[in-house]
Formats: structure tokens, C-alpha cells, sequence
């Protein structure tokens, strides 16, 4: 009994700790730390399944982006997730907003993927994790179900974690709607 409440007591301690250095426990136990708010967005180049080579945060100056992690292409949750976004994209591009999606699958998995789904916004191959890691959003050897919202000067204004598929989109709609109502 003593040696479990001395348990308990390190554990309390260290999550003290941590909140204190400005770490988020539960963000670093489910893929690493976060970005910080209203700081810049980590910059990233990946490869697309476009067909233009490589795509940039700073390719979207001047817009917001909605930029989403998420496991793997073809899998029910992620594919539930990016009918969603699609669903909404007329409500995005009203609003100046792009969407990328991030994954570890190559840009050919990406490529039938937006095929077999219809989705005519990018999907970025992070297949080495680097840019999943920048953003906290890594677990092994996949992406975790995260999203950002990065305004148009590259700022980091919004991040969601663990998210829903089925009703995400409409969450990141609202916020972006506070979001941009406030700026």
C-alpha cells in the first residue's frame, strides 16, 4: 500500500513538474510536445500527391490553412475524417482556408486515396515522421489524429487532439469562424 501511494505521489510530482517547464502531459504521452499557441507554425516542405513536387507552409501566406494529421490512408476513421473535409470544402475555400492532410503513406497511396474518396485537396507523405514530430502528432511509426489552424501571416491559432472524424470538420469550422471573426 505504501509503495503504490509513494507511486502515486512521483507520478503527481512529475506532471507538477512538467505543467510547470510549460510541457503537456498528456500531449507528451500522445505523440510529443505541442506547438505553442500564437507562436509561428514549424515550417515543413513535403511531397504531395498532386503531381506539383513539393508543398510548403509558406507556399500559403496570405490564407488560413487547416492543417490535419492523421494515420493512414483507406483506414474507416481517416477515411470518415477526409469525407468530411471534403464535404466542407466549399465552406473552407469560402472562408480563404486550404486544407492539407499529413500522413506516413507515400504520395502514391495518397494518390488513390484521393481517387477512390474524391478529394481534390492535398494530402502530404511525412514517410520519415520529421514534420509529425514537429508538431507532437507522432506515435511509432504513424501519424496521430491531430489538427492545426495556422492563420494567413503562419501563426499557430488552434490546435484539436484525439478528434472525432464524424463531426471534426464542423468543430474546426466553428473555431475557424471565432478565429477569424476575432482578427
Amino acid at each position: 500500500m505504501l509503495r503504490r501511494q509513494f507511486l502515486q505521489s512521483l507520478v503527481g510530482i512529475a506532471i507538477v513538474i512538467l505543467t510547470f517547464f510549460n510541457f503537456n502531459p498528456v500531449a507528451l504521452a500522445l505523440g510529443g510536445t505541442q506547438p505553442t499557441l500564437n507562436q509561428a507554425a514549424p515550417e515543413f516542405t513535403l511531397p504531395t500527391n498532386t503531381g506539383d513536387g513539393n508543398i510548403s507552409l509558406s507556399d500559403y501566406r496570405g490564407q488560413w490553412v487547416v492543417l490535419y494529421f492523421y494515420p493512414k490512408d483507406f483506414t474507416p476513421g481517416c477515411t470518415l475524417e477526409a469525407r468530411r473535409f471534403q464535404q466542407d470544402l466549399p465552406k473552407y475555400q469560402a472562408k480563404n482556408t486550404q486544407i492539407l492532410g499529413v500522413s506516413a503513406d507515400d504520395t502514391e497511396s495518397h494518390e488513390e486515396f484521393c481517387d477512390s474518396e474524391g478529394l481534390k485537396f492535398p494530402l502530404l507523405a511525412d514517410t520519415t515522421g520529421k514534420v509529425s514530430k514537429a508538431y507532437g502528432s507522432w506515435l511509432g511509426a504513424m501519424s496521430l489524429r491531430h489538427t492545426y489552424i495556422i492563420d494567413p501571416d503562419g501563426i499557430l491559432k488552434a490546435s484539436f487532439l484525439g478528434v472525432q472524424p464524424a463531426i471534426h470538420s464542423t468543430e474546426v469550422l466553428a473555431r475557424l469562424d471565432e478565429l477569424q471573426s476575432n482578427s
